[in-house]
C-alpha cells in the first residue's frame, strides 16, 4: 500500500513540474512541443521542428511551411487578392535561422526569391543559380474598410495602425514611414534597408504577413485583431502586397499574364496606327501643295499668254 502511494505522489510530482515547464506561445499558434527555456517560452514549429521564440514574431517562411503541412493537398488555390508578383503559398526550403533559401523549388522547376519569400525570376530547371538572397526593402499595404456612414478621421487612422504595428508586430515606429488614407482606401508604408536592421529588429516581410492574417481573419495570434475608432469596430477588406527589393526583379516577357501582353500588343498596335496616319496625311498633304502649285503655275501662264 505504502508503496502505491509513493508511486502516485511520484507520478503527482511529475506532472506537476511538466505542467512548469509547458508553456503556450500566444504570438505563433502553428507550434507544437512548448516548454520554457530559461524563463522564456520556447516551441518547435510545425513541419521543420525548428525552435522559435514566443517572444517575438516567427519568421515568414517557417509560417508558411507550418501552413503547408496542415494542408491536405499540399498547395492551396491562389485567392484572388494573394501577393502581387508571386504565385501564392509553397512549401518554402528555410535556412537554420528560419530565414528563405534564395533558391526555391518544386520538384523540377526552381526560382529566386527575396527576404519575403516572393518571386523574383522566370521558373527555371535545377541548374538556376540563386546568388544571394535579395533584400525586400520595402512593402507596401493597400486595403479598404468596410463600408460605413462616414468617412475615417485620418489622423485618429494613422494613430491607431502605427500604435498597432508597434505594439502587436513589435516593429520599430521609425520602419513605418507614411499612412495614407483616401476614404475608403488605406496605403501602409514600411521601409527596412539591410544598413539600417539591426539584429533584434522583426523584419517586415514578417509583419506584413502576421498583419495580412490578421486582416483576412485567419491570425497566426492565438488572439484576434481588433480595432475601432470611435467605439465603432473597424474592419478592412481587399488587402494587396507590394515588395520593393534592393535589386531589381529579373523577369521577362513569358513571365507576363495574357492581359498584360494583351494590353501591351493593343498599345503597340495603337502606336503603329498613329505613325502610319500621320505619314499617310503628310503624303496627301504633299500632294495637295502640288496640285495648287500645278494649278497656279498655270494660271501664271494663261495671263502671260
Amino acid at each position: 500500500m505504502e508503496l502505491l502511494r509513493g508511486a502516485a505522489l511520484l507520478l503527482l510530482l511529475c506532472a506537476a513540474a511538466c505542467a512548469q515547464d509547458s508553456c503556450t506561445c500566444t504570438k505563433n499558434k502553428r507550434v507544437t512541443n512548448c516548454r520554457m527555456v530559461d524563463g522564456v517560452c520556447n516551441c518547435n514549429s510545425i513541419g521543420s521542428s525548428v525552435s522559435v521564440n514566443c517572444e517575438t514574431l516567427t519568421s515568414k517562411c517557417l509560417l508558411m511551411k507550418a501552413e503547408m503541412t496542415n494542408t491536405k493537398s499540399g498547395r492551396r488555390e491562389k485567392p484572388k487578392d494573394a501577393f502581387q508578383d508571386t504565385d501564392g503559398l509553397y512549401d518554402p526550403e528555410c535556412e537554420n535561422n528560419g530565414v528563405f533559401k534564395a533558391k526555391q523549388c518544386n520538384g523540377t522547376t526552381c526560382w529566386c526569391v527575396n527576404t519575403a519569400g516572393v518571386r523574383r525570376t522566370d521558373k527555371h530547371d535545377t541548374d538556376l543559380k540563386c546568388n544571394q538572397l535579395v533584400r525586400t526593402m520595402r512593402i507596401i499595404i493597400e486595403m479598404k474598410h468596410t463600408e460605413r456612414k462616414t468617412p475615417l478621421n485620418a489622423q485618429s487612422l494613422t494613430k491607431l495602425l502605427k500604435d498597432t504595428i508597434t505594439s502587436r508586430y513589435m516593429l520599430d515606429g521609425r520602419y513605418i514611414t507614411s499612412v495614407v488614407y483616401e476614404n475608403p482606401s488605406v496605403t501602409i508604408d514600411l521601409k527596412q534597408n539591410s544598413s539600417e536592421k539591426s539584429s533584434g529588429d522583426v523584419d517586415i516581410a514578417d509583419v506584413a504577413y502576421y498583419f495580412e492574417k490578421d486582416v483576412k481573419g485567419d491570425p497566426i495570434f492565438l488572439n484576434t485583431l481588433n480595432m475601432s475608432i470611435d467605439n465603432e469596430a473597424l474592419t478592412f477588406e481587399n488587402v494587396m502586397v507590394y515588395y520593393v527589393d534592393e535589386v531589381p526583379p529579373e523577369f521577362s516577357m513569358k513571365s507576363l499574364t495574357a492581359g498584360v501582353i494583351a494590353v501591351i500588343v493593343i498599345v503597340v498596335l495603337a502606336v503603329v496606327a498613329g505613325i502610319i496616319g500621320l505619314v499617310l496625311s503628310r503624303r496627301r498633304k504633299g500632294k495637295y501643295v502640288k496640285a495648287e502649285m500645278k494649278e497656279m503655275n498655270e494660271m501664271h501662264r494663261g495671263l502671260n499668254a
